[in-house]
């Protein structure tokens, strides 16, 4: 059976871990030129090989051809429309990942409500690496994962000499509220969930399945991000403002920085797949494309399961046939 037109072969694209994490582009055209996406403004143009990146961030003034998202879709890569004051759209292509038993896993563990307490209880386990968290009720996780970001904001403030009161965000619209700090704590959040949610699409989880947070299009998104910015965001929002470093774009390039630095996307590959398929468990990643068949029972699609051996009995049901005016005129008189 041929391979369906829209399917990009697998030597056609790059492991999500091994990818460039993510490129901002503004004020310029965005086009096709064979496998690579072309950027085009007034001073210069650049080509970028479209399966070495993970997630394009788009920024304003910008516009793009058919043809270029039609690539970027094949390539498996994540596209973000990034409006003004850092409010980002996420939208994403075809997944590099073949198969669905990844989604289908997580689906299992998050609508099992012992088992989705598991997954939640390693996400926390990993916030607090060698402490004994297996006594604590998830209420009691939520209140000291809070008490240790208190301290971790304290504790950057001291380090850096960055006043800090308190986390201000305005839902919506991420910088309207707070002061240098917190504006860089949004911007940098914003990219690390386009990050995380490229990784996420990448090796075929769904972003939408939460096991921490729910009712959003993006819960697994907020649950993994939350495993990293301790390590990454909070840091960084500290540090550049201490530089005077305060803009949207700062943030974003020192993260960018900061993932190729500390291979992040291996990372949370490694982490994702620990989460959901814990001690060295493994999934097929080929697609098997079969027919369910009740229970835990597949049968191979792509062809006619109907008995060509048996004979089909049926009942013709037809229709009384209206009458006519005359007919009904004719009965009356008889």
């Amino acid at each position: 059976m041929p391979e369906p037109w829209w399917r990009t072969g697998p030597q056609d694209v790059h492991r999500i871990e091994d990818r460039v994490s993510s490129l901002y582009v503004e004020r310029c055209h965005i086009d096709r030129d064979d496998n690579a996406i072309v950027l085009i403004n007034k001073a210069r143009i650049v080509h970028v090989p479209a399966a070495y990146l993970a997630v394009l961030l788009i920024g304003p003034g910008s516009r793009i051809t058919h043809a270029a998202v039609t690539l970027l879709a094949d390539s498996a890569t994540s596209v973000c429309w990034v409006g003004e004051q850092g409010v980002r759209l996420y939208a994403s292509g075809l997944s590099t990942a073949r198969g669905s038993q990844l989604q289908l896993r997580q689906a299992w563990l998050v609508t099992r409500p012992k088992e989705r307490v598991a997954v939640a209880r390693r996400m926390y386990d990993l916030r607090f690496p060698g402490e004994d968290t297996s006594a604590l009720t998830l209420q009691q996780l939520r209140g000291r994962e809070g008490t240790r970001v208190r301290k971790l904001y304290a504790h950057h403030s001291e380090r850096t000499g960055v006043p800090w009161t308190k986390r201000e965000y305005k839902a919506g619209d991420a910088f309207a509220a707070g002061d240098d700090v917190n504006r860089l704590l949004s911007a940098a959040n914003s990219a690390l969930y386009g990050i995380c949610h490229a990784v996420i699409t990448g090796i075929g989880a769904s972003p939408a399945l939460g096991f921490v947070h729910t009712g959003s299009a993006l819960s697994f998104v907020l649950d993994i991000a939350d495993l990293y910015k301790a390590e990454f965001t909070i840091p960084l929002a500290f540090d550049l403002t201490a530089k005077g470093l305060t803009t949207e774009r700062d943030a974003r390039t020192a993260l960018r920085d900061a993932v190729v630095e500390h291979k992040l996307l291996a990372r949370i590959v490694t982490d994702i797949k620990q989460l959901l398929v814990p001690d060295g468990g493994h999934l097929p990643e080929t697609e098997s494309s079969g027919l369910w068949d009740e229970g835990e029972s597949v049968v191979s699609a792509g062809r006619n399961w109907s008995d060509p051996f048996s004979t089909d009995h049926h009942i013709d049901v037809i229709p009384p046939t209206p009458e006519k005016e005359d007919d009904k005129e004719r009965g009356a008189n008889e």
